[in-house]
């Protein structure tokens, strides 16, 4: 019983969705994709591939493909190099897990680093030469003259 309850309300909310049956939209797609000759994503590629790419986009979104098979049809044709962001499968796992990676890292370094900072005394002034006696005169007579 639980199982037909949970089968039903996932069914209601994937029939609910925006995006179900809804044909996609070019602007969305088009920054979601790459010019295959030029490597920059599509929204800003100038060359006849991506023009190409555009035409054979609108041809798909005009027949009422979804935004996904608009997707997987690129994919069919160019490759995988068309997707801007590469599939999370396989070794593709690494341009993801890499920058948290770092991040993180970044973030631990900070962790050690601060509380060693921010106990560290501060500089102390070198031991150099004083201040001569008409000098340390001239000092006292300027301070004087602003405490008034």
């Amino acid at each position: 019983m639980r199982r037909l309850i949970v089968v039903a309300m996932l069914a209601s909310i994937v029939a609910a969705s925006p995006a179900a049956g809804k044909p996609a939209s070019f602007a969305d797609v088009e920054d979601e994709v790459m010019c295959v000759s030029c490597n920059v994503a599509l929204n800003i590629a100038q060359s006849p591939q991506a023009d190409a790419e555009r035409k054979y986009i609108r041809a798909l979104i005009d027949k009422g493909a979804d935004k996904e098979q608009v997707k997987r049809e690129l994919v069919r044709v160019y490759g995988d190099n068309v997707l801007a962001l590469p599939k999370s499968e396989g070794i593709n796992w690494v341009a993801y897990l890499v920058p948290i990676a770092l991040i993180a890292a970044l973030v631990a370094a900070l962790a050690l680093a601060l509380p060693r900072w921010r106990r560290r005394d501060p500089p102390r002034p070198s031991g150099g030469p004083g201040l001569s006696d008409s000098d340390a005169a001239r000092l006292d007579a300027d301070l004087a003259r602003y405490d008034k």
